[in-house]
């Protein structure tokens, strides 16, 4: 089935509901997905993006953005992970609590609009990209995923979204905050605070792929492969150190491997870090 097909099978499958209530963070999954749903039911379909220490504050200013270049109904909801303890924990199952309580908003906000399904935006790449307990939550929840149900895959989330038109169509994934903590560390408001200050510094220098690492005050900074020398440039270097101390971070390293998904731990690949103590001169 090519990927015009599979459009044409989501729109079919989203038109036979009443109504669908899409969990919408802005990303280009659940852009599509919303994207779809709202060419489906048109005002019976709603985005819904649920706020909490974990989604960085300009996400959910691109989430808002993009729901009114989609024309979709948007609301928004607002919980604490922090307040359930096996969150806080952070261990292998942590986004299996996040996605479990964030789902469970979406059902309560649907049903408060008389809507009985839930959509999000899995699709058919996901349940092959690792240890992923988000997915568990999807499937015990019944959450209706409509990219995953029809195989389309991320490349074709990415064409299609470039068929809406999606400014999102070439974002990168941006997963929540608390995946930058190590397993084992627990989450509070002060490392995630910082994190997002962190990740700040590099959106404004123009950074387009990257993570700021917590490791318990340590700040392990990856960016793309393509980005490393930008990130090596001396006043960068500097910006960085005095930006991420004032943050809360007691030292700053730059991961020359690179960004890639799943390292928060560098016993996991053998990371190599420098502390970015540049002299304050040239």
């Amino acid at each position: 089935m090519n990927v015009a097909d599979k459009r044409a099978a989501a729109l079919d499958a989203l038109s036979e509901r009443d109504g669908v209530l899409v969990a919408f963070s802005g990303g280009v999954d659940s852009s599509l997905v919303a994207a779809l749903a709202h060419e489906a039911l048109g005002d019976r379909a709603v985005a819904c993006t649920a706020r909490s220490e974990t989604l960085p504050a300009e996400e959910l200013d691109d989430a808002r953005r993009v729901a009114d270049e989609i024309g979709i109904r948007h609301v928004e909801v607002e919980f604490s992970e922090l307040d359930n303890p096996d969150f806080v924990e952070n261990d292998g199952d942590r986004c299996y609590h996040c996605r479990t309580m964030r789902l469970g908003k979406m059902f309560e906000q649907a049903r408060d609009l008389g809507i009985e399904t839930v959509c999000d935006g899995t699709n058919a790449s996901d349940p092959g990209e690792g240890h992923r307990p988000g997915l568990r939550a999807v499937e015990e929840l019944e959450v209706f995923s409509p990219l995953l149900a029809h195989g389309i895959a991320k490349s074709e989330v990415r064409e299609l979204a470039g068929d809406y038109d999606l400014s999102v169509a070439d974002k990168p994934s941006m997963a929540c905050l608390s995946s930058r903590i190590p397993t084992g560390i627990e989450v509070t408001e002060e490392r995630l605070s910082r994190v997002e200050r962190a990740e700040g510094l590099l959106r404004a220098w123009g950074f387009t792929q990257f993570r700021v690492r917590d490791h318990d005050g340590l700040a392990r900074i990856e960016v793309g492969h393509d980005e490393l020398d930008r990130a090596l440039d001396a006043d960068f270097v500097r910006a960085a150190r005095t930006h991420l101390r004032e943050a809360g971070f007691d030292h700053v390293t730059l991961d020359l491997e690179g960004y890639r998904t799943g390292s928060v731990s560098p016993a996991e690949g053998g990371v190599s870090v420098f502390d970015a103590e540049y002299p304050t001169s040239d």
